[in-house]
């Protein structure tokens, strides 16, 4: 990782070349321009990511009080994260720019991740968490940590060699998971698929078959028993690497994902595009 000062410039700098020639449009909005413009507030954004800071509002402090030469306008915290929510495809677009420079991986991965929002006895009722084409926030089961949770999950798909994020979505809590794994894959031709228990379905491997795309099932508890280790050891290790991707994402020690701290699915889309960002830059080390 860079030096602050230097993470800061590199940052900017990448951002404002994106915006400038257009690779990262920013959608117009009304009244007068503001003092802090669109490039620093998505690189305050991106940077608190990358440095995995939990608090928004004690990062805007930091900066003020200490990067004030850099970012002079630090606007208030509540005008801070209406733009960061206007600007949230921003992080995507510039999440696309870098992966597209690279092949894609012939052997995709795919998997979902628990992202609550609130802890199952505190769900009251009608809440807030309502998004587009009719996404809502439910109940789901936490097969990683085994329990209940109340929130979305988090569905990836990444490459297997570089564990790149290729493509991802905010999903109900309760969902087939072959379902998600067909959406991120809609138009991708791959040799094969890597996939763990969830996805197990004889006619679903099957339909991928007959497309030219192989589908491999990590083995269960019981099965690596019988198997010899020389058979059990790859697969495993090679499944673990989607698992290892989705820790370094949501674990707390990690980027905090899955302490997001969002009150909306807004925010909660902003904060997952702005971490997956961070998360692509870190994996290319740009930064």
């Amino acid at each position: 990782m860079l030096p602050l000062a230097d993470l800061f410039v590199e940052v900017y700098v990448r951002i404002a070349d994106a915006m400038a020639t257009g690779a990262v449009p920013v959608p117009p909005r009304p009244g007068p321009a503001p003092a802090c413009t669109d490039a620093e507030v998505l690189t305050l954004a991106v940077v608190r990511h990358l440095l995995a800071r939990r608090s928004e509002r004690a990062w805007l402090l930091e900066v003020r009080r200490e990067w004030a030469h850099y970012f002079p306008h630090v606007p208030h915290r509540s005008e801070f994260n209406r733009r960061v929510r206007w600007l949230w495809g921003a992080f995507e677009l510039l999440r696309q720019q870098a992966v597209a420079r690279l092949p894609l991986d012939p052997w995709p991965q795919v998997d979902t991740s628990a992202l609550p929002v609130k802890h199952p006895s505190r769900r009251r009722g009608a809440d807030a968490w309502d998004g587009p084409n009719g996404l809502h926030a439910g109940f789901g089961r936490d097969a990683a940590h085994g329990e209940w949770f109340y929130g979305f999950r988090l569905g990836l798909r990444t490459d297997l060699g570089s564990r790149l994020v290729r493509a991802w979505s905010l999903v109900p809590a309760a969902v087939d998971e072959r379902g998600v794994a067909d959406d991120l894959l809609q138009g991708v031709r791959c040799v094969g698929l890597l996939l763990d228990r969830g996805f197990i379905g004889a006619w679903w491997a099957a339909s991928y078959a007959e497309r030219g795309s192989r589908v491999v099932i990590a083995h269960s508890h019981a099965e690596r028993q019988r198997l010899p280790r020389a058979v059990r050891r790859p697969v495993a290790a090679l499944r673990n690497r989607i698992e290892t991707t989705i820790g370094e994402i949501a674990d707390v020690d990690g980027l905090w994902l899955v302490r997001h701290g969002a009150h909306t699915v807004w925010g909660l889309l902003t904060r997952t595009a702005a971490t997956l960002l961070a998360h692509t830059w870190l994996r290319l080390a740009w930064v």
